[in-house]
């Protein structure tokens, strides 16, 4: 029996895992690379070589880094069920639509350009209407129940305390040695964090598969996290600047609103205008609301009481594009909440655009900033950063509240593995940046001894000798790619220039206007990927 590990590995995006033996191939997670150019490039790769062949996909949750490659596995030839929660089959119904439409525009945009400079258009890596179907092939399942996905496999869903609807899974495989214990943490939460249960207890394990993302970092307190909030939404009050929050739109969007709710309820803080603006953070607004029996108790009491925690006087939604440029144009002194949490695509661009060359204004924020991200710019000090071509000065405060992170520090995920009994516990370390997945690989080995291996893009580890080998997209696939658009860019480079040349030597003035234009599109489509880069 072996794992392949197809994303996640060393990454902290794309997590996608294939449990596989001579009778069955068994898929946890599907997700998409974010990032780096050279990590997102993953995407376009053929990185399941027989999706036809893959029996069962199993979705620990619907954030896209673990389930936005699930329409393109569908459109490449899957056909088997998905299986997921049910707050987890609501939410992908409207992220990964929307995540196609975001790659439908990217691509016109890409190709509006290619086609001006005689470089190869491209297609989405998948559409809505892939998305949409994909969305047929869920299963909803509860937590606690087993369920036979195999006839050598029975699977188990358990509360991760991530998201609504988040989960571990327990898999339990039949072999000739009898069975063996696998378990996937997927993203494990923090513990008294806002509407979710706290993470279930696993106890029993024999390969565990755990997230990294901040394994080599501690968490603020929360209560000392709360207190920073409040500090900077009255410093910027009194300051008349605008607080930015970048958020995913589901689960943080949320907890922020829950959160400011309180403060206002006690009064800690002046009735400021709340703008939610990212049409998807709205819709899974509404998915929370239709999924109280997966709160926790704290939440299921103010429910009680008549109070909604996801609602105040003074919260408004801008559903439009035009409702979200007017913000730009009117608005000072607002708090405004919008997608995506690491700053690389929708509204949030915009609004950093109009407000990070103020320095009344600031920018929170509260979630993970991946490599290769506007947000991990920002938040790692750059003073000047590129938003849609133009050069903006980072005059705003940027501020970081690791508080409100949705996923476990590095003491939370040992405090969470120390009650599992098996001193022969074999564990993987995934969903991590590599110094991330080496250093809580170091922490468990030290904690408990067991054996911890990191595993790489691509390999395929024997669970039974732990010998290990490398798909071919894991060598050289994104590479080879790359290296074939960077020799098609720079033909069509020395093409434009020759024909400028020969026309500016000819005098041919509407010829030389058209080619000048071409060429400037040129020089900023490589600031862009420089920028990128």
């Amino acid at each position: 029996m072996e794992i392949e590990f197809v994303g996640g590995a060393r990454t902290v995006t794309g997590s996608s895992f294939i449990l596989k033996d001579k009778d069955f191939q068994i898929m946890v997670d599907c997700g998409m690379f974010q990032g780096r150019s050279q990590i997102r490039e993953r995407n376009s790769l053929n990185l399941i070589y027989a999706p036809a062949e893959i029996d069962t996909l199993l979705l620990t949750h619907a954030h896209i880094d673990h389930s936005g490659l699930i329409p393109k596995l569908v459109k490449e030839g899957f056909t088997g069920k998905i299986f997921a929660t049910s707050p987890t089959a609501d939410l992908c119904a409207v992220m990964l639509p929307d995540s196609a439409h975001i790659q439908e525009m990217e691509v016109e945009w890409t190709n509006k350009k290619n086609k001006r400079l005689g470089l190869p258009l491209h297609d989405p890596i998948y559409t809505v209407v892939d998305a949409e179907e994909s969305i047929e092939h869920y299963v909803r399942v509860g937590y606690g129940n087993k369920i036979k996905i195999h006839p050598r496999i029975e699977a188990r869903f358990r509360d991760a305390g991530h998201i609504l609807g988040s989960s571990m899974i327990e898999l339990w495989v039949d072999g000739e040695r009898g069975k063996t214990k696998i378990v996937f943490s997927g993203d494990l939460g923090q513990e008294d964090t806002a509407f979710i249960r706290d993470p279930e207890i696993i106890e029993e394990a024999d390969i565990l598969l755990i997230e990294s993302t901040y394994g080599n970092r501690l968490h603020r307190k929360k209560e000392d996290t709360l207190t920073e909030f409040k500090e900077i939404i009255l410093n910027s009050y009194n300051n008349r600047g605008n607080i930015i929050i970048p958020a995913f739109a589901v689960e943080r969007t949320q907890e922020i609103i829950y959160t400011l709710s309180k403060l206002f309820r006690s009064k800690e803080i002046p009735e400021i205008p709340v703008y939610i603006d990212s049409p998807l953070a709205i819709s899974a607004t509404e998915i929370f609301r239709k999924n109280g029996d997966y709160f926790d108790e704290e939440t299921k009491k103010i429910l009680l009481s008549g109070n909604s925690p996801l609602d105040f006087p003074n919260l408004y939604f801008t559903k439009t594009a035009e409702e979200s440029k007017r913000l730009n144009e009117e608005v000072n002194g607002a708090i405004i909440i919008s997608a995506s949490g690491m700053c690389t695509a929708g509204r949030i661009k915009y609004h950093l655009l109009h407000n990070l060359y103020k320095p009344e204004s600031c920018v929170i924020f509260v979630g993970f900033q991946a490599e290769g991200t506007l947000g991990r710019s920002l938040v790692d000090g750059a003073k000047r950063v590129k938003l849609f071509g133009e050069e903006v000065i980072v005059n705003a405060k940027i501020h970081t509240l690791g508080g409100f992170s949705a996923h476990a520090d590095r003491d939370g995920l040992l405090d969470w593995m120390g009650n599992i009994k098996n001193n022969k516990l074999k564990v993987f370390v995934v969903h991590g940046e590599e110094e991330a997945s080496q250093k809580f690989a170091e922490s468990v080995r030290t904690r408990f001894g067991y054996d911890t291996y990191v595993p790489n893009w691509g390999e395929i580890v024997d669970l039974a000798t732990m010998r290990s080998r490398i798909a071919p997209y894991g060598v050289s696939g994104a590479y080879t790619t790359v290296d074939r658009e960077v020799e098609a860019l720079t033909e069509s480079l020395k093409s434009l220039t020759e024909q400028y040349r020969r026309a500016r030597d000819g005098r041919r003035i509407k010829d030389m206007k058209k080619l000048q234009t071409d060429l400037n599109d040129a020089r900023e489509m490589i600031a862009l990927i420089m920028d990128e880069l």
